[in-house]
């Protein structure tokens, strides 16, 4: 059974200009996307598609790299805009063999829509696909919303990518502590008896804190300058269609 193409929709309460620019620009499109370490343009002759080099560190000591072709319309009768591109990685340690995707960018009274829908074929046979299926495909599109999240904050709020992690890291440390601590006090409840008179009352508050402090810690909403996935959109609206301008392009070489 195939999976499901992803799509990641965001709201972004921005000029249209400044968000081509961010994420059309390799340099800046690398900062914010989590998927990618490194985005380079190849040289091109006049008229031909813009072909690209692409990298993304999975360990320290282990990066996979491919390459791809894109094209894009700036200037559409509707008003809208769009991105196309087809990619291929030959590193046999990449579970994506080879793949194609999309922007648009459909401006609206307070901003743009902005979303994507991309598929890909993974490789290593039967295990490939059933790792994909399982985890990579849920954690790709994870990444993708994640990274909208960190795009937007960017533009509407002036929080650079650089400083989206660290605060989404803090806030992921916070609740990972909180967890712990929960969890470790619970497991000491059999001591509540030590404290005499006071064990009764004990007894009863100090579980239900604990299991507060925990829900908090796994359920809270994250603070608004915390990229987070869960403000993406995540299906589509109603039945999508790739733009013809995927199409035109041939798979890199």
């Amino acid at each position: 059974m195939r999976s499901k193409a992803l799509y990641i929709e965001a709201r972004i309460r921005a000029d249209l200009d400044d968000l081509w620019a961010r994420t059309q620009d390799p340099a800046l499109h690398q900062r914010w996307d989590l998927r990618f370490t490194e985005i380079d343009y190849l040289p091109r002759a006049e008229g031909e598609p813009q072909r690209f080099r692409y990298a993304t560190r999975l360990l320290p000591f282990l990066t996979v790299s491919g390459t791809g072709v894109s094209a894009g319309e700036k200037e559409r009768p509707d008003g809208t805009r769009t991105s196309a591109l087809r990619f291929t990685s030959p590193h046999p340690l990449s579970l994506i063999a080879e793949g194609s995707g999309y922007w648009r960018y459909v401006p609206e009274a307070d901003g743009v829509r902005f979303l994507t829908g991309y598929d890909y074929r993974p490789r290593w046979g039967a295990f490939g696909a059933l790792a994909d299926r399982v985890l990579f495909r849920p954690l790709m599109g994870w990444a993708t919303a994640w990274s909208f999240d960190r795009l937007r904050l960017w533009l509407e709020r002036g929080i650079t990518p650089e400083r989206a992690l660290l605060n989404w890291l803090a806030e992921l440390t916070v609740r990972a502590l909180v967890l712990a601590a929960g969890c470790a006090g619970l497991g000491l409840s059999s001591l509540v008896g030590l404290l005499g008179a006071l064990a009764p009352t004990v007894a009863f508050l100090c579980p239900l804190l604990l299991l507060v402090a925990i829900s908090l810690a796994l359920f809270m909403a994250p603070r608004s300058g915390t990229p987070a996935a869960r403000r993406c959109r995540r299906t589509p609206p109603s039945r999508v269609r790739a733009p013809r301008l995927l199409c035109t392009l041939e798979n890199p070489s």
